[in-house]
Formats: C-alpha cells, sequence, structure tokens
C-alpha cells in the first residue's frame, strides 16, 4: 500500500487531491466574498421589501431641495417684510434736540423751549412753547430737509442744527430735571 503512494499514479492522485482541496478553499473563500458581494448590493439596490440606499438618497435630495425651496420663499417674505420696516421707520422721529431760554429776559428760569423733532431725511416738525409770566404760547413750524417751511427763530434753528447732529442735546438753561 505504501508503495502505491509512491509510484507515479499515487503522486498524481495526491498532488490532484491537493489541487481539488485548494479550489475547494477558494470556492468557500470566493462564496464568502459572493455573499458580502450581495449583501451589500441588496443595501444599495434593495430587495423589494426594505428601502434601498439610493431611494434613500433620492428621498433626501427632495427633502433638502423642498427645504430649500422654503427658505428662499421665507427669506424673500421676509426681504419685502424688512422693506416695509424700513420704509415706515424713515417716516419716524430719529432725530431730536431740545432748546430751553428765556423768551422775554425776565429771568424766568428759562422756561420757553423749542423742540426739533425731524425723521433721517432730516424732515419734521419743530415745537417752540414761549412762556411769560401769565401766559404761554404753542407755535409749531414744519422743517424740511432741514430748512423751516416758515423762517425759524434763533432758537429754533439752533434745536434743528443740534438736531441734525444727532446728539439729542439739551441746550442752554438747566437741564430738566436738575431742580
Amino acid at each position: 500500500m505504501i508503495g502505491a503512494i509512491t509510484d507515479t499514479q499515487g503522486i498524481i492522485a495526491i498532488a490532484a487531491a491537493a489541487v481539488a482541496a485548494a479550489a475547494l478553499l477558494s470556492c468557500a473563500v470566493l462564496s464568502v466574498r459572493v455573499r458580502r458581494l450581495r449583501q451589500a448590493q441588496r443595501l444599495v439596490i434593495g430587495d423589494g421589501e426594505e428601502r434601498d440606499l439610493v431611494a434613500h438618497a433620492a428621498t433626501m435630495q427632495e427633502a433638502f431641495e423642498s427645504l430649500r425651496d422654503y427658505v428662499e420663499e421665507a427669506a424673500t417674505r421676509l426681504d419685502g417684510r424688512l422693506a416695509a420696516a424700513e420704509a415706515t421707520l424713515r417716516g419716524t422721529f430719529a432725530h431730536r434736540a431740545l432748546v430751553r431760554y428765556d423768551a422775554y429776559n425776565e429771568l424766568s428760569g428759562h422756561q420757553s423751549m423749542s423742540i426739533a423733532l425731524l425723521d433721517d431725511e432730516r424732515s419734521g416738525i419743530v415745537l417752540s412753547c414761549i412762556h411769560h409770566r401769565d401766559q404761554a404760547r404753542v407755535y409749531g413750524k414744519r422743517v424740511l430737509a432741514g430748512r423751516g417751511e416758515l423762517e425759524l427763530s434763533p432758537e429754533e434753528a439752533e434745536a434743528v442744527r443740534l438736531a441734525m447732529a444727532g446728539d439729542g442735546a439739551v441746550a442752554g438753561g438747566d437741564e430738566p430735571g436738575a431742580g
């Protein structure tokens, strides 16, 4: 029996068995690789029951496009609202100044005053309140682009100048409430 293994036919049989074992091992390795490849394909392509990666990516793309459209629409709406708010704010009083003085040189404690209320276009009103011992008069004048529609008194012109300078100052006399 041992002689049969060492002769030519035995050596060929052993070599054939080794080749067959190597082929069987290669088939097992290839089978594992094919199984992994099919699992990867099912993940990407799907098997009909579960959602696949391609369909998920397509759904995500649609969701991102929908979100982008919504954000663009919201941004457009906000731009419109911001423009409307800015237009509204252009007409509000953004600059003001108060000038206190003694209109009749009576040493009455600077009870007369002129206040300028102007918007960003330097238009608005100047209100003057002239106090006398037994009466007070209030005057209003319109201001357009920093100039009075009617001639402004020196105190009114000073109030407009201070308001346009943008410091909101109180000029002349004591500060209100400093008393």
